[in-house]
């Protein structure tokens, strides 16, 4: 089980912002680099926006980032795509048995291990910018 794919998309989204800034790319435009709807685009787009992290005008095709994208790490875009669930990185099963020894404990045990996990995918993501992603695409393109 993987975490939901709208952070991915969301990064892709800024990233391609980022990578052609000039451009005024509508959500079709996008999700054709995405390779998904566009209505997912937009979905999450209005979350980006929400966030502060693009700016979007009604009637106006595209969007734009609202700061530099050295200034955007991938852990602001991880809040904003996963709001709902920025706490639950891996989620513990529900009513374990607690008639059983380790159903009664395995709860507790889990919790500590999963939020130092949940921790570390934090501080890595705040290490990491879409100026970064952008800058080793390029590096990318010229090793191949």
């Amino acid at each position: 089980m993987s975490i939901n794919s709208r952070f991915a998309v969301a990064v892709h989204i800024l990233t391609l912002l980022d990578y052609a800034p000039d451009q005024r790319m509508s959500s079709e435009m996008i999700a054709g680099s995405v390779n998904t709807n566009p209505v997912v685009i937009r979905r999450i787009m209005g979350q980006l926006n929400r966030a502060g992290l693009i700016a979007t005008s009604p009637g106006v095709a595209g969007a734009s980032l609202t700061r530099k994208a050295s200034a955007i790490t991938l852990l602001d875009v991880y809040a904003a795509v996963q709001q709902e669930n920025r706490d639950d990185l891996f989620a513990i099963h529900d009513n374990p048995n607690p008639a059983c020894q380790v159903g009664r404990n395995i709860q507790g045990a889990l919790e500590i291990s999963f939020k130092q996990a949940q921790t570390a995918m934090e501080q890595e993501l705040a290490r990491m910018t879409i100026a970064d992603l952008t800058a080793q695409m390029g590096e990318d393109e010229t090793n191949a």
